[in-house]
């Protein structure tokens, strides 16, 4: 009776290994798929107080978002003393939870 409840323990123990690794492949698969990569875009709105900025934008490759207008949250509220409404920026974005935020905004210099 010890040896067969043994040998199911074990087969259990062996299932559930089997299944965390399996997620955890899953996961590191959908985090080296999400790394953010630039997207040109231009700035509609500055919302300091909110911490916010909208932009309109090209395709978001890593976020498998079609071209659009729409609001971000920012990671660092100090990025947004970086630009102004009508510049043309380079910035890479990421989704954490339900909330998409610009992680790196760059001002693009029109060439003179």
């Amino acid at each position: 009776m010890k040896r067969t409840l043994g040998t199911v323990l074990l087969l259990a123990f062996s299932v559930a290994f089997a299944a965390l690794a399996d997620d955890a492949r899953h996961k590191s698969t959908k985090v080296a798929q999400a790394v953010a990569s630039p997207t040109e875009g231009e700035v509609r709105r500055v919302d300091r107080e909110g911490k916010k900025i909208t932009i309109r934008h090209g395709p978001i490759r890593n976020l498998d978002m079609p071209p659009m207008t729409m609001v971000f949250q920012v990671a660092d509220p100090a990025m947004l003393d970086a630009v102004k409404p009508g510049d043309k920026v380079t910035f890479e974005a990421d989704k954490v939870g339900t909330v998409y935020r610009v992680t790196r905004i760059v001002p693009v210099q029109s060439p003179r």
